[in-house]
């Protein structure tokens, strides 16, 4: 069950509660890739919230948003970089990211193992991945009123075994949202503390997220309905993307 975009939008830009989380999870996002060199960066699912930090580094930068949840233009203050797409088949030529975030997307898919299939093939040799998921045994997770509430919570043993199933290792792994899904003012004060003591206790257990990089092998095993080109590539400029 996908959410909607507004729904997306709407927790993550006009709630205090969305803003600290995606504050929380892009600080984690950094720890693991503290300097990105120039390259191409493509989100997947609803990934917005944490990419902006990224794109300052990046070369060029996609958005790219599933058809069942729908698409937004984004950013508000420049040109559109996002596009709607079918969520296991995207309008990029094999090989062009060089770094993939995905947030909100395998734990609301119908098929998860198609979306990484078409991740794996987008991706660069020896690029790398983030894969964000809801943390089975965090608070996040059992709270409808959140996105992470929404879908199929991962265990890290789950996430680890279906990313190798694409050619896809996984190298690192951290976790985010250690303070409770709660409006109350109290723990959003609290939330900036809260995470770094969890930060400091545990890179997995407590989080209301788990956090996967993941590299993709010099040649990824074939795959049944693997695909090398696509129908209808997006036109990518260097320093300004316009998905066509």
């Amino acid at each position: 069950m996908h959410l909607d975009v507004v729904e997306l939008r709407d927790f993550y830009y006009a709630t205090a509660l969305g803003r600290a989380a995606a504050r929380a999870m892009g600080a984690q996002i950094g720890a693991l890739w503290p300097q990105p060199r120039a390259e191409t960066l493509l989100g997947f699912g609803f990934a917005v919230p944490v990419m902006r930090p990224l794109m300052e580094r990046a070369g060029r930068s996609i958005a790219l948003m599933p058809g069942q949840q729908g698409v937004m233009h984004w950013p508000d203050d420049g040109n559109n970089i996002s596009a709607l797409c079918a969520e296991t088949q995207w309008p990029l030529p094999s090989g062009l990211a060089d770094r993939i975030v995905m947030l909100h997307a395998l734990e609301t898919s119908e098929r998860p193992d198609a979306v990484l299939e078409e991740a794996a093939r987008v991706l660069a040799p020896a690029g790398r991945l983030i894969v964000i998921v809801p943390n089975r045994s965090g608070l996040w997770a059992r709270r409808e009123a959140t996105p992470f509430g929404i879908g199929r919570p991962y265990t890290l043993g789950q996430i680890e075994r279906q990313l190798a199933r694409h050619g896809l290792t996984a190298e690192r792994h951290l976790a985010a949202l250690f303070f409770p899904p709660s409006q109350r003012l109290f723990w959003l004060r609290c939330a900036g503390n809260l995470e770094r003591v969890g930060r400091r206790i545990s890179s997995y257990f407590a989080g209301g997220v788990i956090l996967v990089e993941a590299m993709k092998a010099a040649q990824t095993p074939g795959a049944a309905g693997l695909r090398d080109t696509v129908r209808r590539p997006l036109e990518v400029r260097d320093g300004a993307v316009r998905p066509a």
